[in-house]
C-alpha cells in the first residue's frame, strides 16, 4: 500500500525564514507528486510515455519532465513539434503537478513537451535564474532537435503563472536570437515584479484568494527581485519592445489577483505588432489549469490552449 501523503499547512509567508521555506517547499512538493493529488489535479493521459531526462545546461545539469505519444521516440520522422512548458509557483512547484494538461497536449497534438523543473526562487535563487532555465532549456533542446524527435521549425513555449512569466522572457530571449517560435501561451501570468505588481484593480479585488493571495505575490518579489536588481529585466509587462514575438494566447482567469496583469501584457502585445489572443475565464481562480478535479473550466481552457496550438504547430492537422 502506497504511503498517503498530507498538504502541509500555508506558514506565513511574509515572515518564513529560509529554513521553513525549504521545508514547505518540500513537503508541499511531494504531496503535488503524489497519486493522493491526483484527483485534485487530474490524471495522465494515458496515450502519453512520461520520463524524467536530465538536460546539460551551462555549468549545471538541470531535470525536465518529458511527454510523448506512446510510439513516439527520438529521431522519429522528421520529428514532432516541441512545446517547452514552466510550471507555475515560483518557489514552490514541480512540473509534475502538471502531468494532466501536458500529457493530453503530448497526444493530441500532437506534440513532444518539454516541461522544466526550473531553479526555484529562495533567498539565494533569484527570478533570473529560472528565467535563465527556460530560456536555456528551449536553446539547448532547439539546438540538438533530431535527437529530441522534434522539429525545430516548429516551437512553441508555454507556462503558467510565474511560469507564464518565464515562458513570455523566453519569447523575447528568442526573437532576439533570431530563433523562431510560432506560438506562445501565458496562463494568468506574472507579467509584473516591480515596484507597480500590487498597483492593479485585481490584486485588490482578489488579495485573499485560496490559490494566490498578495503576501504570495510579495514573497515573489522579494526573492525574485533581489535589492539593486533590476526588476524591469523580469517583467515582461516593462520589457521595452514586444514587437515580431510569437503569437501569443493569454489566458485570465477572472477571479485571480493577477487578472490585470494577463490584461495589461495583451494590450501591450497588441500595441506592438505582437498577435495576441485575450481568453478569459469568468470565476475561475489562479492557477485554475492545474486543477480540473475542483476548477470546472479547467477543460475548456485545455481545449482552447490545444487548439491554439494546433493551429500554430500543425497545419492541417497530422498523425504520427
Amino acid at each position: 500500500m502506497s504511503e498517503t501523503v498530507t498538504r502541509p499547512p500555508a506558514p506565513d509567508f511574509a515572515a518564513i525564514t529560509p529554513e521553513e521555506l525549504r521545508a514547505y517547499r518540500d513537503a508541499e512538493n511531494r504531496f503535488r507528486a503524489s497519486e493522493g493529488a491526483r484527483e485534485m489535479l487530474g490524471h495522465p493521459d494515458p496515450g502519453a510515455t512520461i520520463d524524467w531526462q536530465q538536460v546539460p545546461l551551462p555549468g549545471r545539469e538541470l531535470p525536465v519532465r518529458v511527454y510523448r505519444p506512446v510510439g513516439a521516440r527520438a529521431g522519429h520522422r522528421a520529428g514532432l513539434p516541441l512545446v517547452v512548458h514552466v510550471h507555475g509557483s515560483g518557489f514552490v512547484g514541480t512540473a509534475t503537478q502538471c502531468d494532466w494538461t501536458n500529457s493530453h497536449l503530448a497526444v493530441r497534438l500532437p506534440a513532444v513537451v518539454v516541461s522544466v523543473e526550473h531553479r526555484l526562487l529562495d533567498f539565494d535563487t533569484p527570478l533570473s535564474a529560472a528565467a535563465d532555465d527556460g530560456w536555456d532549456v528551449l536553446e539547448h533542446v532547439v539546438r540538438h532537435a533530431s535527437r529530441w524527435g522534434v522539429d525545430a521549425g516548429r516551437a512553441a513555449v508555454f507556462g503558467e503563472s510565474c511560469g507564464a512569466l518565464i515562458s513570455a522572457l523566453t519569447a523575447i530571449r528568442a526573437r532576439d536570437a533570431g530563433l523562431r517560435l510560432e506560438a506562445q501561451v501565458l496562463v494568468n501570468p506574472v507579467a509584473d515584479t516591480t515596484a507597480t505588481m500590487l498597483d492593479y484593480p485585481s490584486v485588490t479585488e482578489y488579495a485573499h484568494t485560496p490559490t494566490l493571495s498578495v503576501p504570495q505575490l510579495e514573497l515573489v518579489r522579494r526573492l525574485g527581485v533581489p535589492t539593486g536588481a533590476d526588476d524591469r529585466a523580469v517583467s515582461p509587462l516593462h520589457a521595452g519592445d514586444l514587437s515580431g514575438l510569437a503569437p501569443a494566447l493569454v489566458v485570465v482567469p477572472t477571479r485571480d489577483p493577477v487578472a490585470d496583469h494577463g490584461r495589461r501584457y495583451a494590450e501591450r502585445l497588441r500595441a506592438a505588432g505582437t498577435p495576441a489572443r485575450l481568453a478569459e475565464y469568468h470565476g475561475a481562480g489562479h492557477a485554475f489549469l492545474t486543477l480540473p478535479g475542483v476548477e470546472p473550466q479547467a477543460r475548456a481552457a485545455q481545449a482552447e490552449i490545444l487548439e491554439f496550438l494546433r493551429a500554430a504547430l500543425v497545419p492541417g492537422g497530422e498523425a504520427f
